[in-house]
């Protein structure tokens, strides 16, 4: 009952019955574990790790400006704890990448799970900025596995399975998406509840939810040690012509990100940058869409939640029941390719929606975009790169996507504020397309389609 009344208000402004809203989660859900019995069960265990850990995110995430304010911090400082997550997330995840390729991506993965932990006990005991400024970068070093989590991908699937493999595991996080955020306003109200009525110390009411979600990270951990195995496999040593054992040449995270800086035109590099550029515009126009659409409609919170919640259910459709049978009809390439048009035709024609609902039809084209997009790259990306230095490469893609995401709200932003309202979408629209420059020149080995056999 406490997790519909947490939920109930803004969907209730809106007009929107929450028992809908429910019906149609649970309809999607009970789907999405009907389309589970075709996964290998070692990425459904992997989906579920995945999922956990990031409701813990969500459930923490949401409440970081109240607990800040009550610190004393202002909309600065908050922005500021905001960007030490992203900031140490990014500089960790070449390094979480090459350790998962020296060491196996299990143990790290595990290790990421610890700090979460850790870090989310830590935000709900912090009494100062400086200790909840901690929390933040624990937890976005112990957050900079993404990286990681998609090799792991690719090592367990064969390489026409991978973007399905991927899109799925998309899907998966979508939900902790979902209920991250209503479990967090759950505990914190529970918490607030129970030192009301006397029933708990003031102290503990604060660290609810970084409890709660410390408890569920730890559960996490206890599911992936019992259940998710190694996958990756050591490559056979090279050999000289005596049989001698030659040395081999490992890339240093710093050596991977200067070369994808100097030489974009490899293959590799050509990847890395559409996914970097297109995830920076996506992630740009979420941050401004909400003063846009005030702007031009006075749209209210009630009105932004339910455009979320849709492109939230409408990734999660297409990831689970579209992706697949796109890819084994169009081949990864081809697939990018027209993710990058949607999602840069849907940004374009946004700023000319006379009303909200034509809003919604102009978005609806976002999450068709990013999810034939972002899966289809990080797969492409697998096969151009050797085992041994996958986990680094992948990490390597997740800090362009990194600095993409602090980069293009702040340009964004400051295109809203000081051009047209329109200017943000057709600049993010025009540097979405330019990235089909990178893909239409990929070469034939990168671009074969290989339809699914299952």
């Amino acid at each position: 009952m406490a997790l519909i009344e947490v939920a109930a208000p803004a969907f209730a402004d809106a007009g929107v019955p929450i028992w809908t809203v429910w019906a149609v989660g649970l309809t999607l859900t009970g789907a999405t574990v009907w389309q589970l019995r075709k996964v290998p069960r070692e990425l459904v265990i992997l989906m579920i790790t995945a999922m956990i850990d990031m409701i813990g995110v969500l459930m923490i995430l949401p409440l970081l400006p109240f607990f800040a304010q009550r610190l004393g911090a202002g909309g600065l400082m908050v922005g500021l704890l905001v960007s030490s997550f992203s900031l140490a997330q990014l500089l960790s995840a070449p390094y979480w990448g090459r350790l998962s390729d020296k060491w196996g991506r299990r143990p790290v993965i595990m290790v990421s799970l610890a700090a979460s932990a850790i870090s989310y006990a830590v935000f709900g005991f912090a009494h100062s900025l400086l200790v909840l400024f901690l929390s933040r970068i624990v937890q976005g070093a112990g957050g900079g596995t993404v990286g990681v989590i998609q090799a792991y991908v690719a090592d367990a699937t064969r390489p026409e399975e991978r973007t399905k493999a991927l899109g799925w595991l998309s899907a998966a996080t979508n939900f902790g998406v979902a209920i991250g955020p209503v479990l967090g306003g759950y505990f914190a109200t529970l918490g607030k509840q129970q030192v009301a009525a006397s029933n708990w110390p003031g102290w503990l009411g604060d660290a609810a939810p970084g409890l709660a979600a410390a408890t569920l990270c730890l559960l996490n951990i206890g599911f992936a040690w019992k259940y998710l195995p190694e996958t990756r496999v050591r490559a056979a040593a090279a050999v000289g012509p005596a049989g001698e054992a030659l040395p081999v040449k490992k890339v240093n995270s710093l050596q991977a990100v200067s070369r994808v800086m100097s030489h974009p035109g490899d293959v590799a590099s050509r990847l890395i940058w559409i996914y970097a550029i297109a995830i920076g515009a996506f992630q740009g126009l979420t941050s401004i869409l909400a003063l846009f659409l005030f702007r031009k409609f006075n749209a209210n919170e009630a009105t932004m939640g339910l455009l979320f919640a849709y492109v939230g259910v409408m990734s999660v459709i297409t990831r689970v029941f579209i992706l697949g049978r796109m890819v084994d009809w169009l081949g990864e390439a081809k697939l990018s390719r027209l993710g990058t048009v949607l999602l840069a035709f849907g940004t374009a024609t946004l700023p000319f929606a006379p009303s909200v609902g034509w809003v919604a039809l102009s978005i609806a084209f976002w999450p068709l975009g990013t999810a034939f997009t972002f899966p289809a790259v990080t797969a492409m990306l697998s096969k151009v790169i050797s085992n041994e230095d996958r986990g680094l490469y992948m990490g390597v893609q997740q800090t362009f996507g990194g600095m993409s995401r602090v980069i293009f709200p702040i340009a964004l932003g400051w295109a809203f504020d000081h051009m047209v309202p329109g200017a943000p979408f057709w600049i993010s629209a025009t540097l979405v397309i330019m990235t089909l420059s990178f893909s239409m020149s990929l070469p034939p080995g990168v671009t074969a389609r290989k339809p699914s056999t299952t």
